[in-house]
């Protein structure tokens, strides 16, 4: 089938991708002219295991093209499915001005019956406000042309997006004529042949179920987090809670490691999201505003375990920061823990020396207290401490003689739990985790 898409960030371009590898001709749009050259060159603006790899396949097999233009990509098929950023406004409500220009652009080029997906996150009754604009700029052209709205939001983690896309759990698809239920068994029809994994429902619904899940997985984080700062005053291990509680099957252990927060272009935006849609409908959504204020607050937490430790004198210090991505396998840094964290260090009058294989923060932190290094030894020279932010598998493993050989004084802060205080310990390494069974009172 003929699909066009409009977006190539990170949720339009892996979907673009990965539809072409099974079969579609599909083409992708973003009005970045220089993104979309480096696309039909197979250059790949984000990091994403194996996304490259596909882009570059199906560029050649020509089922993926790239264009800056509205009007080749609107007729180059009657199924459009819409994947532009809708990032947060300060009072929290999604930004939907992306929404708003891909509409009327729709409107302006369409000259054939549509079919418009919402593949972005959208507050629910989206599909309303973007089927309004479509109909106005027609009726402003005279033209009498049926739109069909439906609503199939992602479920991508960054990192493994592409094997999510290919072996997905569930497809959600809300539509209110299903008379084109069809048209999507046969887009997803590769995924359906061992079982049935498409869920019909009404478009308000669809859209509100991809807000609902990113907030239950961003209230698991904030809750294990929360009880990793109360096992911090009890003197107790968090990751043996963590391995009972995760063994009880209603609960699991997906979404269950505590750390410095979560960060990204999802969690942080739909749970404010979800809180502003709630107070338009007069619903005051205390849970979520919970969630997303032992978020903001865990982010800070090791700072104050830091400025704990160094007795509040950390002005002239050293620290260096591993990882800076807000999770490991992507470079994505919206959100990331590790900008809170060294924005307070530098403010401070620390000196942060960052080290991280994919990411950088050149662009957002501009300091003469600030420096990102090639390598994580690199990164250790003459540190006062150790900060960890990410999981990378690189981190996991090292060997702790690094450490002595390296930094000025052998003391970690572990904001992902990756090391056992035991054998730091051993290794006479001054380790602070969250949760670890070493008690520190934080004022």
């Amino acid at each position: 089938m003929k699909i066009t898409i409009i977006g190539c960030g990170y949720v339009g371009l892996v979907t673009g991708a990965c539809m072409a590898d099974i079969g579609h001709d599909v083409l992708c749009l973003d009005i970045n002219a220089t993104k979309i050259n480096n696309l039909k060159k197979g250059v790949i603006p984000i990091y994403e295991k194996e996304l490259d790899n596909i882009v570059i396949l199906n560029l050649k097999k020509k089922r993926l093209s790239f264009t800056s233009s509205y009007k080749k990509a609107i007729n180059h098929s009657d199924i459009i499915f819409i994947a532009v950023d809708t990032p947060s406004k300060k009072n929290g409500d999604a930004d939907l001005s992306s929404i708003l220009k891909t509409s009327q652009s729709i409107g302006k080029y369409m000259s054939t019956n549509k079919i418009i997906v919402e593949k972005s996150t959208v507050p629910v009754g989206t599909f309303k406000f973007i089927y309004k604009n479509i109909s106005k700029v027609l009726k402003s052209r005279n033209k009498n042309l049926s739109i069909s709205m439906v609503s199939n939001p992602e479920f991508l983690k960054e990192g493994s997006a592409v094997d999510d896309f290919m072996k997905p759990d569930r497809i959600i698809i809300g539509l209110d004529n299903h008379d084109l239920e069809s048209i999507f068994d046969e887009i997803y029809l590769p995924f359906n042949r061992k079982y049935n994994k498409i869920h019909y429902m009404d478009i308000k619904s669809a859209e509100l179920t991809k807000y609902a899940a990113n907030a239950i997985l961003a209230t698991k984080i904030s809750f294990i987090n929360e009880i990793a700062l109360l096992a911090d005053k009890l003197g107790v291990d968090i990751e043996s809670i963590r391995k009972g509680i995760g063994a009880d099957k209603r609960i699991g252990t997906e979404f269950l490691y505590p750390g410095c927060g979560y960060g990204g272009s999802c969690f942080p935006k739909d749970v404010n999201a979800l809180i502003s849609t709630a107070k338009k409908v007069s619903l005051d959504a205390k849970l979520l505003k919970s969630v997303h204020s032992v978020n903001n607050a865990q982010k800070e937490y090791i700072v104050d375990k830091v400025k704990q430790v160094f007795n509040h004198k950390i002005k002239g210090k050293r620290f260096a920061v591993w990882g800076l991505s807000f999770k490991p396998n992507t470079d994505d840094i919206r959100d990331a823990p590790s900008i809170t964290i060294i924005k307070s260090l530098i403010k401070s009058g620390a000196y942060v020396t960052a080290y991280d294989p994919i990411a950088s923060l050149t662009s957002i932190i501009r300091s003469n207290y600030y420096k990102e290094e090639s390598s994580a030894v690199e990164a250790l020279n003459m540190a006062d401490s150790l900060i960890i932010c990410t999981e990378w598998k690189e981190f996991w493993s090292v060997n702790t003689d690094i450490f002595a050989k390296n930094m000025k004084q052998t003391i970690i802060f572990d904001g992902r739990n990756i090391y056992s205080p035991k054998k730091m310990a051993r290794n006479s390494i001054k380790y602070y985790g969250i949760g670890r069974g070493l008690p520190l009172k934080i004022k």
